[in-house]
């Protein structure tokens, strides 16, 4: 049976290559891109083109109304538009903390609840979210977009529970670097420099810039994996996409689990005395 995508930020990247996999085996694909251009080389391709930025609730609302209208229903939807910030924490300026946070949580927000109610009508329905391993691992010099991804990680796991006995499956997808644009067009850099910080808090900028083109990572392998989840009876809440993506998970979780074992009997130690063990 065919199904019918709903992905955001398909003019380049993981978006378009999901898109291409999608449309190769005969799916309906509605994209979202943010230019006329853009839009009209994504039709070329045999998807439907919505011009959008997710980052305006009223657009967002409208938008999936005409992509419903057109397609009849919305069987997945990938939250994929966003970009990096780089730059130390403290750099960072608040009006560029907002703007990354609007597009990387409350775009993908907007989107998820604006195609809720149909699901939840018919008690079917997929929701992927491209995340990043820095939802889960975090890395010096991109702090401000390590927090969008852990915010966004946080509300679709809770998301994922409470829609789990309505027939909706919520996976996150945290890619490592892919040979994609993303080091180089759906980045920015903070606008004021500190050069406190010019050690390991600019290391994530130099590395960018060096490995731009040599992501270890194929985005068309990487488009494939997201297909077989949303294909899959029991997907997975969590899904990480390359090696990087698996060494660097691991090392938080280890780190995690190291400061848990060290510091038990500091957090046991808060209890009532007659509180049971």
């Amino acid at each position: 049976m065919t199904k019918t995508w709903l992905i955001t930020g398909v003019s380049g990247g993981l978006g378009r290559e999901i898109a291409l996999a999608a449309l190769a085996r005969g799916d309906t694909v509605v994209g979202t891109v943010r230019k006329a251009r853009d839009a009209d080389a994504f039709e070329l391709l045999g998807g439907h083109a919505l011009v959008l930025d997710v980052t305006d609730e009223a657009a967002v609302k409208a938008g999936v109304a005409q992509v419903a209208a057109l397609t009849g229903q919305i069987d997945i939807l990938v939250n994929n538009a966003g970009y990096g910030l780089v730059g130390a924490v403290e750099e960072a300026s608040l009006d560029e903390v907002r703007a990354q946070f609007e597009t990387n949580l409350i775009g993908p927000l907007a989107m998820l609840k604006a195609v809720l109610p149909a699901m939840r009508a018919r008690r079917a329905g997929r929701i992927i979210n491209i995340t990043s391993v820095s939802g889960l691992a975090v890395w010096a010099g991109t702090g401000v977009y390590c927090a969008s991804k852990w915010a966004l990680e946080g509300l679709t796991q809770t998301l994922a529970a409470e829609v789990s006995e309505l027939g909706i499956k919520v996976t996150n997808v945290a890619p490592g670097g892919l040979r994609t644009r993303f080091s180089t067009g759906s980045k920015a850099i903070v606008a004021i420099k500190l050069a406190d910080y010019d050690g390991l808090a600019r290391d994530a900028e130099r590395i960018m810039a060096d490995h731009a083109g040599h992501e270890p990572s194929d985005p068309a392998k990487a488009a494939q994996a997201v297909l077989a989840i949303a294909d899959a009876d029991a997907p997975p809440l969590h899904l990480l996409l390359g090696g990087d993506a698996l060494t660097y998970a691991g090392y938080a979780a280890a780190d995690l689990q190291a400061d848990i074992d060290a510091w038990k009997n500091l957090t046991l130690s808060i209890g009532f005395d007659d509180a049971p063990a």
